[in-house]
């Protein structure tokens, strides 16, 4: 459901507590209300006293954190049929019960989304209008109960929503605080790091550039030139991941040849790469994305896997088409698999990676309209993602 939160961030138990607290108020009230019961009363006051006394006790007691968030909801009902019965049982209760009823509302919708507290009505048309009516308190108290029934609702409506509001603000400005605090620590390592190695090549051409045997000058170029080409990807990456939080990302869709598409993406890497692909099998797809797509996972199976590292492809039901990349390698431990596709993966481990690339590919298929997976290959690893077919 839209609307549907748990408890706040204090817990589960946390608002079973507060209903505990709300049942020893309730006990403190109701011993005070035997100053003024009658005497044939007093022996139902006390019953009712050390009921709510008991709910109190195994409200508090009991281990909610372990159970469904929506389970305190239960604690609405011996709630309503104390209220009920006290509404029927002493005369003039009416009005002493509408807050506790109206304090019932304020707790489910302080904890639990709009649809409990609308569910929420009918038991309380039950535990309150009715009794008055059984009891014949008069049409005027009846009419007065039933109008409080929705205007209770109403506020605990009230209530809910503007919770689920700020719950989600909070969660906005969670989401923003990690990002930021990732993409910090990310460029303090992955851009001083080459940068220190591009100024060490640079310093060492500059002070024996002269001296040097050319293959050795020609070996600190391509290193400076591969730890630029990392900055570069960083750059790329982290432009994509912008795009596709503010503003998504825009694709110009065409039909392509795979197996053309899947040849150039293969190019660019400098390890092998087999293809099992038909040459007559298109898809529909944005050319630029879908190279990106196959080059961050077969790029991946390079750097993590083993050879022979081969891309297949097979049409689907749905006007699909599921492309493969796997790799004959150790695969990937089962305590790293949750978080592959995370931003900042923490399961790419490799100095190469900024841990944004298999969250971007994701991205890039959903966009598509396809979705992207990965599957233990027995030996290796295979990611499997699906895009339309032309």
């Amino acid at each position: 459901m839209a609307d549907q939160k748990a408890a706040p961030e204090e817990g589960t138990g946390h608002a079973a507590r507060q209903m505990a607290l709300v049942f020893v108020m309730g006990v403190a009230l109701t011993l005070a209300g035997l100053l003024i019961a009658p005497p044939g009363d007093r022996g139902a006051v006390i019953v009712i006293a050390a009921a709510l006394l008991a709910l109190a006790a195994g409200t508090w007691l009991f281990p909610w954190e372990r159970f469904d968030p929506r389970l305190p909801l239960v604690l609405c009902l011996p709630v309503l049929g104390i209220l009920g019965y006290c509404t029927l049982a002493f005369e003039g209760s009416s009005v002493g019960t509408a807050p506790f009823f109206m304090l019932l509302f304020v707790w489910v919708g302080l904890h639990f989304p709009t649809t409990a507290v609308l569910a929420m009505g009918p038991l309380t048309a039950l535990a309150y209008v009715v009794p008055l009516a059984v009891d014949d308190r008069g049409a005027v108290v009846v009419i007065g109960a039933t109008l409080f029934v929705p205007t209770a609702m109403a506020v605990g409506a009230l209530i809910s929503r503007q919770v689920n509001r700020q719950h989600r603000a909070r969660e906005t400005i969670q989401r923003m605080e990690r990002w930021r605090a990732a993409l910090t620590a990310t460029l303090a390592h992955d851009v001083r790091s080459p940068l220190t190695s591009v100024q060490f090549a640079l310093e060492t051409l500059d002070e024996d550039g002269d001296v040097l045997p050319p293959e050795q000058r020609h070996a600190i170029i391509a290193s400076a030139l591969r730890q630029t080409n990392r900055i570069r990807r960083l750059a790329t990456s982290l432009l994509d991941a912008e795009r596709i939080d503010s503003r998504g990302l825009h694709l110009d869709l065409r039909p392509i040849r795979l197996h053309a598409a899947v040849e150039d993406a293969v190019s660019y890497l400098t390890a092998p790469v087999g293809m099992a692909v038909d040459p007559d099998l298109t898809v529909r797809a944005d050319p630029q994305r879908l190279e990106q797509i196959l080059v961050n996972l077969t790029a991946n199976a390079i750097r993590h896997g083993a050879p022979p590292i081969i891309v297949s492809a097979e049409p689907t039901t749905g006007g699909m088409v599921a492309v493969h990349v796997r790799d004959h390698g150790p695969g990937v431990p089962e305590e790293k698999r949750e978080a592959l596709f995370s931003r900042f993966s923490s399961a790419d481990t490799s100095p190469e990676s900024v841990g944004l690339g298999l969250w971007i590919t994701r991205e890039l298929v959903r966009a598509h309209g396809g979705d992207v997976q990965h599957s233990p290959a027995d030996p290796g690893t295979r990611f499997t993602f699906t895009i339309p077919a032309a």
